[in-house]
């Protein structure tokens, strides 16, 4: 079962890319903030280094004059996100959050089988709103598709 609205994120130690590479817990980094968190299934593949996370780079600003951080989230190691990062010209305070494990992944029930493509576990293509950690928006991908989480959706979700 997924993450509902309504609920609290879980709280599980990931590693947080941004200005170098440390490790956290989840419910410390969502507290007292208003954060849009998106997940991609994996650093360096097509959709995600094409469109997805550009997209949050390009809108970052506009999080931001709303008082909206922004964290990007995949189950890839540290290094891999640190490098994603510097290839995408990624700001230092739009943080990854390298999941290497999947913890929080399963944790939010988001979890997807990538087996088939040779990716093993990792996060399903979403983006949430949470205040103070306490999810206020869920908009979970459908298989293949790239709609409802991208960084101009959100931006018009959490302006009504």
């Amino acid at each position: 079962m997924s993450i509902q609205i309504g609920q609290t994120l879980p709280d599980v130690e990931v590693r947080l890319v941004g200005d170098g590479i440390r490790e956290t817990r989840t419910g410390e980094l969502f507290a007292k903030r208003k954060v849009v968190l998106f997940a991609v299934p994996g650093a360096f593949t097509p959709t995600c280094s094409n469109r997805h996370l550009p997209g949050y780079v390009t809108h970052h600003r506009d999080f931001l004059e709303r008082g909206i951080e922004v964290m990007c989230l995949s189950v890839n190691d540290a290094h891999v996100m640190k490098a994603w990062a510097e290839a995408q010209h990624v700001p230092h305070d739009l943080l990854l959050i390298a999941d290497g494990n999947a913890a929080f992944t399963r944790a939010l029930g988001l979890e997807l089988d990538g087996s088939s493509y040779g990716m093993g576990l990792r996060a399903r293509r979403f983006a949430l709103y949470a205040e103070d950690g306490v999810v206020r928006q869920l908009h979970v991908e459908a298989p293949g598709e790239f709609r409802v989480s991208s960084a101009e959706a959100m931006l018009g979700a959490v302006q009504a």
